[in-house]
C-alpha cells in the first residue's frame, strides 16, 4: 500500500497529496480494523484455546504422574530385593559365626574333660546294650537277680564294718607308739 501511494504522489502534487492523505488514512483505518478483528477473534476463541490447553495439561500430567508411579514401584521392588538379598546374606553369616562358635565351645569343653551330649548318648546306649547283655546271661545261667533292698543291705553293714574297723585302728595307734 505504502509503494502504491509513493508512486500516486510522484504524480500531481496536490491531488495526489490529498490522495496520498486519504490512501493513509484508509491504510491506518484497516490496520485500525484488523487489530479490532483479531482482538475479537482472540476473545471469542480466547476460552476455545485456553480449555484446549488446560486438557492438554491435564494429559500430559496423568502421563507424568504414571511414568512417576511406575518408577517409584520399580524402585520399590528393587529396593526390597536389594533387602531380601542383604538380609539372607546377614542370615547366612550369622549362621555360620554361631557354626564356629559352637565348634570352639565343644573344643574348649573336650579339653576340660566336660562330657558332650553325644558321649552321654553313647553311654546311655552302651549301658543299655550292657543290661540287655546281663539279662540274657541271667536267663541262660537261671541264676535269679537280687532285688534292690537285698543288695543294699550287705553294702550297709560292710560300710559300717569298715568305719567300725576304721575307728578302732586310730584307737590303738596313739598306744602303740606311747608303747614303743
Amino acid at each position: 500500500m505504502l509503494k502504491k501511494a509513493k508512486a500516486e504522489m510522484a504524480g500531481d502534487s496536490t491531488e495526489s497529496a490529498k490522495d496520498v492523505s486519504q490512501s493513509v488514512l484508509n491504510s491506518s483505518h484497516q490496520i485500525w480494523l484488523a487489530g479490532l478483528g483479531a482482538f475479537s477473534r482472540a476473545q471469542a476463541e480466547g476460552m476455545k484455546v485456553f480449555e484446549t490447553l488446560v486438557k492438554q495439561g491435564e494429559r500430559l500430567e496423568e502421563k507424568t504422574r504414571r511414568a512417576a508411579s511406575d518408577t517409584a514401584a520399580a524402585a520399590r521392588g528393587a529396593a526390597r530385593a536389594k533387602a531380601k538379598e542383604m538380609q539372607e546374606m546377614a542370615g547366612g553369616t550369622w549362621d555360620k559365626l554361631e557354626q564356629v562358635f559352637e565348634a570352639r565351645v565343644e573344643r574348649a569343653l573336650s579339653k576340660l574333660g566336660v562330657y558332650t551330649q553325644n558321649d552321654v548318648q553313647r553311654l546311655a546306649q552302651r549301658v543299655d546294650e550292657l543290661s540287655d547283655a546281663v539279662n540274657r546271661l541271667l536267663k541262660a545261667t537261671g541264676v535269679q537277680p537280687r532285688t534292690a533292698a537285698a543288695a543294699e543291705k550287705p553294702a550297709r553293714k560292710t560300710v559300717r564294718g569298715a568305719k567300725a574297723a576304721a575307728a578302732k585302728a586310730t584307737r590303738k595307734a596313739p598306744r602303740k607308739a606311747a608303747a614303743k
